[in-house]
């Protein structure tokens, strides 16, 4: 096993970062929220779901692609990549927006607390999985595959898979653009105000209506370019999906220290290659008792997260 292993580690270990890259732009969901409003925004797990349905419905139905076309090439190609990957982005922004003014803003200007809006999301999230469920009569859906997923080198005898090299270098270039906008932009420098002290930023003239609102229209991008690598990777999604990379997800935001824009890329990547490596020894059957594992685990030796700060002091 232990030489199998071995022979297999860097083919693993690709597979890996690109699980781990999903994991990241989804826990940036939670973390951008969680950074400005100390709220787990349970919904954002149902936002990627829209978003791989998203993703399928423009290659399926926009750009008619069915299970026995040919694969498309060229400008083609990278076309429809671009459009279902500003579709599902688009999708998800807006409906992380859409959840912020409906779900959560009249709970948040009535200093509600914190449970009202943790069950406020909880309820969002039942009412997307459940409508969805009814969409697609409880079944799996496939998506058609419009790229070939051919090998494009190789690294220390591993095959590198184009689709995995997609995933991880344009998943690194959109934590780029949001670190650089959380950082350097105007809007950024107003997130990390609020976060910091919301009342005095009050006082300051910023409007923190539209802050808390950009927050979400961020994490939404975010999770929306998830959902689209989810379904170039793996070819299909169904109503349950949300939940279960979700929780991964969420696991990976904790464990690298929630409300931190580092936090959640050191966690994803870590939960990406641990549950690859857990998969190659315990079968895939066990890929979310692992994640359960990692969470119980993390929570009762550190739960600040393993390379978070203490929560009062954590910052994007």
């Amino acid at each position: 096993m232990i030489g199998n292993f071995l022979d297999q580690f860097w083919s693993l270990t690709f597979g890996g970062l690109s699980l781990g890259f999903i994991y990241i732009l989804i826990a940036l969901g939670y973390t951008m929220v969680y950074g400005v409003l100390r709220m787990i925004n349970f919904a954002n797990s149902e936002v990627f779901m829209v978003a791989t349905f998203a993703t399928i419905i423009i290659v399926r139905d926009v750009y008619k692609f069915t299970q026995t076309s040919e694969y498309a090439t060229g400008f083609q190609l990278w076309l429809i990549l671009g459009t279902a990957l500003l579709a599902s982005m688009a999708v998800a922004g807006i409906l992380s927006v859409l959840i912020e003014l409906i779900a959560y803003r009249r709970l948040r200007r009535m200093n509600s607390g914190v449970l009202a809006p943790l069950i406020s999301a909880i309820g969002v999230s039942m009412v997307l999985a459940e409508t969805m469920r009814i969409l697609t009569d409880s079944r799996p859906v496939a998506s058609p595959r419009a790229m070939e997923k051919k090998f494009i080198g190789k690294f220390f005898d591993a095959d590198i898979r184009l689709d995995n090299t997609i995933i991880i270098v344009a998943a690194i270039i959109l934590l780029l653009l949001l670190l650089t906008f959380v950082n350097k932009t105007r809007l950024g420098k107003a997130i990390r105000a609020v976060s910091m002290n919301p009342n005095a930023s009050k006082l300051m003239g910023i409007n923190i209506d539209g802050v808390v609102s950009i927050t979400f229209l961020v994490g939404g991008l975010m999770t929306g370019a998830a959902g689209f690598f989810y379904v170039l990777k793996y070819e299909n999604s169904s109503f349950s999906i949300g939940f279960e990379l979700g929780i991964a997800a969420f696991t990976a935001a904790i464990l690298g220290g929630i409300g931190n824009i580092k936090g959640a890329f050191y966690g994803g990547l870590s939960l990406g290659l641990l549950e690859t490596y857990a998969s190659f020894f315990l079968g895939t059957q066990w890929k979310a008792v692992t994640v359960f594992t990692i969470l119980v685990v993390v929570l009762y030796t550190k739960p600040n997260g393993l390379f978070g700060e203490a929560l009062t002091q954590t910052r994007a």
